[in-house]
């Protein structure tokens, strides 16, 4: 429930407060070690819980993280920089560069993937045309980043579409899935995002890492060819703390 005007905030929020704006005035760099719980219980003159309390909602906004045995550091991790508009231009992938290299001058790592023929979900199925008796490619993977995973994705595909195609195997190739989809006179030319918050599923924050406090953001895009057909949808997660969204076009 927001705060009434004028109502005192909480305790832990308040010695959260004070310990964000000293991060953001730079008085506590990337890798610093912050204050413990006992040493901000009298300082603040609060019980240990609360100030354990206001050092949770710091890692919760991802402001620091916890090292085990060793307390509680301000993030060191840089946020990766997802150029929206730039990772789908066409002369990214259809040169066989891969559209996560638009993004950052870090490379990320797959460290799950599999690849199944399944019977999509309903609401998969539905946008792209499925019959009952049709059956979708799911590709799903793990990101991670310097040993940080930093975001689930599956991407579903009509399986008549891409059958014995490189898309059905884990390694599509360069240019990944949208570059065979040209080889195979379906290339994608026109895209849709659409991006929400919301918290993870208990899953989603045991494989990503984090906590079941700190929001996701859901991105699902629909990849659509010439002819309007939507070819492929596939559904992102990504912790909050590791990316920045930055979309850039002219007017």
């Amino acid at each position: 429930m927001p705060d009434k005007p004028g109502a005192e905030r909480p305790k832990y929020q308040r010695i959260a407060d004070d310990l964000k704006a000293a991060i953001e005035a730079g008085e506590y760099e990337p890798g610093d070690r912050l204050p413990g719980e006992n040493a901000l219980a009298p300082q603040y003159g609060v019980a240990v819980m609360t100030a354990r309390q206001a050092l949770r909602v710091l890692k919760n906004q991802g402001l620091a993280e916890s090292r085990k045995g060793a307390g509680v550091f301000v993030q060191a991790f840089r946020p990766i920089r997802r150029r929206g508009i730039q990772r789908l231009a066409q002369d990214q992938w259809g040169t066989g560069r891969s559209i996560w290299d638009a993004d950052d001058d870090r490379t990320l790592s797959v460290d799950q993937v599999s690849v199944e023929e399944v019977t999509a979900p309903p609401h998969i199925a539905d946008v792209l045309g499925l019959t009952s008796s049709a059956t979708a490619c799911a590709r799903s993977r793990r990101y991670s980043l310097a040993e940080r995973p930093v975001m689930l994705a599956v991407a579903y595909l009509p399986y008549d579409l891409v059958a014995g195609s490189a898309i059905t195997r884990p390694d599509t190739g360069p240019g990944g899935i949208y570059a065979r989809l040209a080889e195979l006179g379906h290339a994608p030319v026109h895209f849709r995002e659409e991006i929400r918050g919301r918290l993870p599923t208990s899953d989603e924050a045991d494989r990503l890492g984090m906590s079941a406090e700190r929001p996701v953001l859901k991105i699902c895009r629909t990849a659509f060819s010439t002819d309007g057909r939507a070819i492929e949808i596939q559904e992102m997660t990504l912790d909050s703390a590791s990316y920045v969204l930055d979309y850039e076009f002219d007017a």
